[in-house]
């Protein structure tokens, strides 16, 4: 992909006119140092926020093509789901999540973990009332997600992130449906529609990865490659761990996705967002260019870890680091 240079774009008049009196950072909790949930917000039903009439520009921007507009309906065609088995099986946590993790594993999925369920992951105003969360991780098609941002004239970039979403729904409802065969509730969020579920941090307490500089998950082997979906469950499972394996490191140093971003939303330094210092992507310059484009997906299509082959590099890399970093103890004793 070839190297964009920063700081060109000006959002459309279109965009310019459905923007409200309002900011998408003060929603999202930009500059906050006391812990909440998030607010609905871009994705939610248009009436619980004032960037309705952005969203469905962005909206419209997915079906830029005709394969396009066929990814993202099937990604928006919901499975039904079963009803729960009165009969309850009865096994080890351990034992259901190995058992979970499989079917995911050979039903479209690439990525598995899990985490119970945290306050801060659901959305103001909505409920979740299973106490585990399953995440999934859907890898993309690296050679076509590099095609972006997307025109008429080549959608491949964003159809594939409409076919990733598609499969995401396939998964999450499959795996949903087979835990409510075995007599647990179990409810699916698959994205691109947001729903009461954030994602993202529960990912990353799920063990699926660290936050990446460009606002998105980055996996150890996938990196930020992926896409995420959800499923809620009372089944009792086994909990994964938070995987620290040196990307917020790595982010602190690179500057690629920084210097890629057309309107420059991505910050070189943390900002505390709802009581957390952590990444932030600026909304309010980063939503008007992918309503303008068909989508965007260029942090991460650039971001050194979503490139086939360069993971375990990287990984090696950041093991030296640490291993240089670490405190030297003289005569082989702690002190």
């Amino acid at each position: 992909m070839a190297r964009r240079e920063p700081r060109t774009y000006t959002p459309s008049p279109q965009v310019q006119a459905a923007w409200p009196d309002a900011s998408g950072n003060t929603i999202n909790g930009l500059g906050e140092r006391t812990p909440r949930r998030a607010s609905p917000f871009f994705w939610h039903p248009a009436d619980q926020h004032p960037f309705g009439a952005l969203q469905a520009i962005a909206s419209a921007g997915c079906r830029v093509s005709q394969e396009a507009t066929e990814a993202f309906a099937a990604a928006n065609a919901y499975p039904e789901l079963e009803p729960i088995n009165p009969d309850r099986v009865e096994r080890t946590p351990e034992a259901w999540t190995t058992l979970a993790r499989d079917f995911a594993l050979t039903h479209e999925s690439d990525l598995f973990g899990v985490t119970p369920l945290q306050d801060h992951y659901i959305v103001e105003d909505y409920s979740v009332d299973e106490p585990n969360v399953i995440v999934l991780g859907i890898a993309h098609d690296y050679e076509e997600l590099r095609h972006v941002p997307s025109s008429p004239e080549n959608a491949r970039g964003i159809t594939e992130v409409g076919r990733q979403y598609a499969r995401g729904t396939r998964t999450s409802y499959a795996l949903a449906n087979w835990i409510r065969r075995q007599g647990y509730t179990a409810k699916p969020f698959p994205g691109p529609r947001a729903s009461s579920l954030l994602l993202i941090p529960a990912a990353i307490d799920a063990g699926l990865g660290e936050l990446g500089k460009h606002g998105s998950l980055i996996n150890r082997s996938f990196g930020s490659n992926l896409r995420l979906a959800g499923i809620t469950t009372d089944m009792p499972l086994s909990f994964d761990r938070p995987d620290d394996f040196g990307a917020e490191g790595f982010c602190t140093n690179c500057q690629v996705c920084i210097d890629a971003c057309p309107p420059s939303a991505i910050a070189d330094t943390k900002q505390w967002v709802r009581g957390v210092e952590r990444w932030y992507v600026d909304f309010d310059k980063c939503i008007p260019y992918f309503a303008d484009n068909a989508g965007c997906a260029i942090c991460i299509a650039v971001c050194p870890w979503a490139r086939p082959g360069v993971a375990d590099n990287l990984l090696l890399k950041m093991a030296r680091r640490r291993d240089a970093q670490a405190p030297q103890h003289a005569g082989g004793e702690g002190r």
